[in-house]
């Protein structure tokens, strides 16, 4: 207790919940002058093999009676098809196979992330932003391609009284801009947050007088974060389905 309460004093907390999200170099500095391997990019790559074994591998067979893997594919394809699907209309399911990437590669990220001393890659921003400008960038092009100039009919109100339609559509015009802001903050907000609570959590195992306590709150925010991890990417997911939506349907 002695040398916890003096490492305190001197450092401040002696476990440090945002060390988790640093981003490190691994095998030394690097393998050329550019270009360092990193934690980072150790998990992504993992997501993207595990977005590959899933719905690759795993339904290379194709069995009448589906394996594990098969039946995880089968179920994440019905489902990101129909929100498609609900939210787009049959226009939409042209542009399934790039939200199901987009799904399958959050989710993968977020569940990886979930095993003890691995990197969660959508807990930082440089990657949700990335993500969020894709789908941005995607839909905004889509949306002038498929209607030319009527596209700037999402941002004038033709409901609303005249006198107010101006002032309305310069608020959509900015939260139109918004969007990547909000949909990269969620997702990384969220993840990292938790990961940070448990890690709080696992500090605090270390007393003895509260240790019980400590590995009870860790299992509950555990299953938790399982919960939110799915729920992360399906609130991405149907935020892209809502823009999509908007792109190929901007009549209000």
């Amino acid at each position: 207790m002695a040398t916890e309460a003096q490492g305190a004093e001197e450092g401040g907390l002696v476990f440090h919940p945002m060390d988790q999200f640093i981003v490190s170099p691994l095998g030394g500095d690097g393998i050329v002058s550019w270009f360092t391997f990193t934690n980072a990019a150790l998990w992504t790559g993992l997501a993207v093999l595990a977005v590959f074994a899933i719905l690759v591998l795993g339904t290379s067979k194709r069995a009448v009676v589906p394996g594990r893997m098969q039946s995880i594919a089968e179920l994440a394809y019905g489902f990101v098809y129909k929100m498609v699907e609900d939210i787009c209309g049959k226009e939409g399911v042209k542009y399934f196979p790039y939200i199901m990437t987009l799904f399958m590669f959050i989710v993968c990220a977020n569940f990886l992330g979930l095993i003890p001393t691995a990197f969660t890659p959508t807990s930082h921003f440089a990657v949700t932003v990335v993500l969020a400008m894709a789908v941005f960038l995607t839909v905004t092009i889509l949306g002038f391609i498929k209607n030319g100039a009527a596209f700037l009919g999402l941002f004038w109100v033709a409901s609303a009284p005249l006198a107010l339609r101006p002032v309305l559509a310069i608020i959509e015009l900015i939260s139109y801009f918004v969007r990547p802001v909000s949909h990269s903050i969620r997702l990384a907000g969220n993840v990292m947050a938790g990961h940070a609570v448990i890690k709080v959590f696992a500090g605090f195992a270390a007393i003895a007088v509260i240790s019980p306590v400590s590995v009870v709150a860790i299992t509950a925010m555990y299953g938790l974060e399982v919960l939110v991890s799915f729920i992360q990417a399906y609130v991405f997911t149907i935020l892209t389905c809502v823009y999509l939506k908007d792109a190929l349907h901007p009549g209000h």
